[in-house]
Order: structure tokens, then sequence, then C-alpha cells
């Protein structure tokens, strides 16, 4: 493959033609290279990648896969995929080929990330990366051997051991909070509907219905770069609607009275995820608690619900989750075992023979 030297510079560059996967004839031209192999190893590799060949290295596939879910995921959970890639597998395979990656090489992976010693949850979250990579070349682009199908999962999303607070609990953390007051509600919020961090900022007067007690879920909120970013939910079954008891609506009418000629398309608390996170940490600190993080929030609500005989469906819907199976996978374990029950049930039933 011919390269060129570029004697001005002393340095390399590349010209060279190439088809897309679609088949399309396109021209690419790249310059700076140190040395001749640099620039043909630089066209072989690209040749490979713009034609999804599975001689291409892993590295080199990971651009093909964002490419390929460029218009499915959204901005922040490409950054927190590309994160764990870059950071926990790139690393270790990444300069071998797609199709020369075995299952040796992903156990030998696996213990690499094991000692790193990840929770149980972190290390499934990694694992669920270079699963992802390798099916997505299995199916769209013909990947004969998926190493990753032959392997056991590392980590696990059991997540039985939930950090909540008890009522008890939160009551001693709000009370260390002017009432009324801005990070009172917030928290407010959070704890006596369950939603989300995101979902929580990103709310703005238009969202809340005062007059029949509601909220209406329809957008999340990050900060990413330096830029608040105001996106759809998690997933669409994130998008609801929240009943929300009369006394809650009440500090919310409270404190929007107090907001004068306040946009109601505006966000109601304009501050970031970081700035929550402290104020809980500090205040968790006043009051003595143990140390739960927001998002423990959300299932210290659940487990309210739950410890008042709410049943799994109801839960679901008002948290917004995909399947009634994420419910029960995640909080089943909380509800009291049912098992005495149908034993009196029985005994009652035979008596009455």
């Amino acid at each position: 493959m011919p390269v060129y030297k570029d004697n001005v510079r002393g340095s390399w560059y590349c010209q060279f033609y190439y088809e897309d996967w679609t088949g399309k004839r396109r021209k690419k031209y790249k310059r700076g290279f140190r040395t001749k192999k640099e620039a043909q190893d630089y066209e072989s590799e690209y040749k490979r990648m713009a034609g999804s060949d599975m001689d291409m290295t892993v590295a080199s596939f990971v651009e093909v896969y964002f490419n390929d879910k460029s218009g499915e995921l959204k901005a922040r959970s490409k950054q927190n995929k590309r994160f764990m890639i870059n950071s926990h597998i790139i690393p270790y395979i990444g300069e071998k080929k797609m199709n020369e990656v075995t299952p040796a090489d992903i156990i030998a992976w696996q213990n690499e990330i094991r000692r790193k010693n990840y929770s149980e949850s972190y290390q499934r979250m990694i694992q669920n990366q270079v699963t992802a990579l390798f099916n997505h070349a299995r199916k769209i682009y013909d990947l004969s051997n998926d190493p990753c199908s032959k392997v056991k999962k590392i980590g696990s999303t059991d997540v039985r051991r939930l950090d909540f607070w008890t009522y008890e609990e939160y009551r001693s953390f709000i009370a260390t909070f002017e009432k009324g007051s801005r990070p009172y509600l917030m928290f407010q919020l959070l704890f006596w509907t369950g939603m989300r961090e995101g979902e929580m900022l990103a709310l703005s007067m238009e969202d809340i219905d005062l007059e029949n007690g509601r909220i209406h879920i329809g957008k999340t909120y990050h900060r990413m770069n330096g830029e608040d970013i105001i996106t759809k939910p998690k997933t669409d079954n994130s998008i609801r609607t929240i009943e929300i008891p009369s006394f809650l609506a009440d500090e919310i009418r409270d404190y929007w009275s107090r907001l004068n000629q306040y946009p109601e398309n505006e966000r109601l608390f304009p501050v970031v995820a970081e700035s929550v996170q402290h104020m809980m940490r500090r205040h968790i600190e006043k009051a003595g608690v143990k140390k739960i993080d927001v998002h423990s929030l959300r299932h210290s609500h659940c487990a309210f619900l739950i410890r008042h005989g709410v049943q799994p469906l109801v839960i679901k819907e008002r948290l917004g989750h995909k399947d009634i199976r994420i419910t029960l996978n995640t909080y089943g374990h909380l509800y009291p075992n049912e098992q005495k029950k149908v034993a009196a049930l029985l005994d009652r039933l035979f008596e009455e023979r």
C-alpha cells in the first residue's frame, strides 16, 4: 500500500480509497505519521474499520459500535460507557483483533477486573460493556465466534443489600432543614415520590398540577462538560404521572408562592446534582443518621410503601420501571414472608370442612 513522505515536515502521510460498510467508495487523507509503518498500519486498520471487517482490533471496533449506536444512546450514557470501555477494556484487550479474542482471553480479563476489588454491581456493569461489544459484532457484522457467550459473567446484579432509611431516620434528617426552603422541598419530593434525582432537578411548575395533586415526569436533568442538559427520562416507561399527597402539594404551593414572578417553564431547583449530594452529606452528619446516597431516597420511598402494604405493580408504575421483574428483583425481598399466611389459610379451610 503506497504511503508518502512529506519532505517539508519530515513526516509521512497516506492517501487512499476505501469502501464503507454500505459499499460506497470514499477517499481518505491523513498526515503527520512519524514513520512509514505507522502510516501503513493506519491505512490498513482504517479500511478494516470502515468496512467493519472483524479482523480489526477491539479498540477500532469500539468506534464502529459507538457510531452505530449514535442515534440510540443519550449523551450521558455514551459518556459513561466510553469511560468504562476506555478504562477497563481497551487497556487489556484493545489491541487484540475481534475475530481472535478467545474465551480464555475474556477469563484472563475478568480475573484482572476482579483483582481491582470493585463492587459486584460495578463488575457486572463493566462485564456488560464487553458483552455488548461482541454481541453487536455477532448480530450486525457476523462475527462467527462470540467469546463472551462461552464464559460466565462476573459481578452480580443482585441488589438485595439496599441502603435505605426508615421513616424515623428520614424524619431526623429532614428536621435539620428550614421548613419551606429549597433544600427542604427537594428532599421531600425525593422521599415522598421516589422520583430520580435528575427527574427532580428537571421539574418546572409546568410539570405540576397542584389542583389535582399530580406531578408529570417527562424529562431529566444532568450537567455534562459544564453545560446544563435536559433530555427525556431514562426509559419510555419513566415518563409517568405521580400522584402526591395533599401535604406535599401544599408545600410546593407555598414554595412557589415565594418565587416572585418566576417563569413556569424554568427549573424549580436551579442547582446541580453535586450540590444536592453535598447538602445531603452535611445534613446526615447534623442528624446523626446512617450514611446513604441521594438515590437511596428512592429505595427509602419504596421501603416505606412496602411496609404499608403497597403492591409491587403499583410501585412499578410509580417508579417508572420498565418491567415488573425489575421491581421484584430490586425490592421483592423487602416484602414480608407470606408463607405463614398461606399455612394459616389452609388450616382455616381445613377446619371449615
